[in-house]
């Protein structure tokens, strides 16, 4: 189970994300745990007055948990990992939220505690959080029988194509999935020894080297989008400066992007835009399945749900008439038969508490495995959408090769260039360049 962790203040943002209808099928808050509220954004809200009292700004821990998406995870394996996470960081008594998401065919959860210890007013430190969770994280695959990422058995092989939340959403307008788009910056990267040969795997991939404006170096996409280079391929500045030398001689961000703009041909713009309409052809229907889907087995559960509450009932209803009443019952209660009657009713009690908790995983193991068979049909969808994008591409990059042989994109002769001067015309920068280096 991957467990990601972070201290953090912004009650409301967060309370937004645990609450979004629009990006899970499932939302279900499963716990709250000393708070006066008894909904997510007003314990947040809570949380974050408690913290005024104080000068911590990051009051909350929040933590994801997202088992290995094959497996099918008993509510108990969630809350025994959150109880060890309580025992390991020293939260165990704060007040806390567990909410289950799903998405996609998948089940995670989310945990939040808040830092302050009302009774003194403090926030509690949690050093080494990352780590303590990581060991942990290596416990739950192991005692689990799960396959465990590479990338947790040592920490050199952990996956290169990890992303920030900023990253995605900036690949995502790029019209990159971002774990493929850090993958190529990298086989770039890999492929090159030199700035030459770096600067020629990416055009054939259709980015352009530059200079950035904060960053030394920075890789635009066909669309526009700036990516730091250092960043995507997981090395220092000071590196990709040792292997690409300067920037001074690259052209800006928005010079690239002029240069970029006269190379993308109507044709090409035409074909993608006829490939998202296609895209969206194909997944309208798929969406609203999904939606339907969701609206049925939310009702699914609503009815399981009523349905145990008023079995509840009942059964509590016959639990407490099985004690005497009057005369009788206070007889019972003398003699010892109270406390057996109360023994039996708690034996029953805890019974019939498992035996919901288990109906209610069946079911949604059993919707889960739906979604997932949706799930596969819209990943086909996308995956056909992706190579058709990646044939444009390429037909792209022979758009740009027919661009440079026109004779506009020819670099003139050295006669030529006299020609100009003698109408009083400065040859360009590059040219004056080209022309004391010779002189040299």
């Amino acid at each position: 189970m991957i467990l990601k962790a972070s201290q953090r203040g912004g009650g409301k943002q967060l309370g937004g994300h645990l609450t979004r209808m629009d990006d899970n099928d499932h939302v279900e808050l499963h716990e709250i745990r000393g708070f006066l509220s008894a909904d997510i954004v007003s314990a947040l809200k809570e949380a974050h007055a408690v913290s005024k009292g104080t000068r911590c700004k990051q009051f909350l821990f929040s933590v994801s948990l997202n088992p290995p998406p094959q497996e099918q995870v008993p509510v108990e394996t969630f809350e025994s990992a959150i109880a060890r996470i309580e025992e390991r960081t020293g939260l165990a008594g704060h007040p806390r939220l567990i909410v289950f998401h799903e998405k996609e065919g998948r089940r995670h959860a989310h945990a939040v505690w808040s830092r302050i210890d009302a009774d003194t007013m403090t926030a509690k430190n949690l050093p080494f959080f990352k780590m303590k969770l990581r060991d942990l994280s290596r416990e739950l695959y192991i005692e689990n029988g799960w396959k465990m990422p590479r990338g947790l058995m040592n920490s050199r092989e952990a996956d290169p194509r990890n992303f920030t939340l900023a990253e995605w959403h900036q690949a995502k307008r790029a019209g990159f999935d971002a774990r493929d788009l850090k993958f190529i910056l990298q086989e770039c990267w890999a492929v090159s020894d030199s700035k030459a040969a770096f600067m020629q795997a990416l055009k054939s991939r259709g980015f352009t080297l530059a200079q950035g404006d904060r960053r030394a170096h920075v890789a635009l996409s066909p669309e526009g989008e700036v990516f730091s280079v250092a960043r995507a391929v997981g090395r220092k500045a000071k590196e990709v400066r040792e292997r690409l030398g300067a920037p001074n001689d690259l052209p800006g961000i928005q010079d690239a992007r002029a240069q970029l703009a006269r190379e993308l041909g109507e044709r090409f713009l035409r074909l993608r835009r006829e490939a998202n309409i296609q895209k969206q052809r194909d997944l309208t229907p798929l969406e609203a399945e999904r939606r339907a889907m969701a609206h049925s087995q939310r009702i699914e559960r609503s009815q399981l749900k009523q349905k145990q509450q008023a079995r509840w009932t009942q059964e509590t209803r016959a639990r407490a008439e099985r004690f005497g009443k009057g005369v009788k019952g206070l007889w019972s209660a003398i003699v010892g038969k109270h406390a057996e009657v109360r023994k039996a009713n708690e034996r029953e009690a805890y019974a019939a508490l498992a035996r919901d908790r288990a109906q209610r995983q069946a079911l949604i193991h059993a919707q889960m495995i739906d979604r997932q068979a949706l799930q596969a049909r819209i990943k086909a969808a996308r995956d056909r959408h992706a190579a058709l994008l990646k044939d444009l591409r390429a037909d792209q990059q022979q758009v740009r090769q027919m661009a440079r042989s026109e004779p506009s994109q020819i670099r003139p002769t050295v006669e030529q260039r006299i020609e100009r001067m003698r109408k009083g015309e400065r040859p360009a920068k590059r040219e004056r360049s080209r022309d004391k280096d010779r002189e040299r």
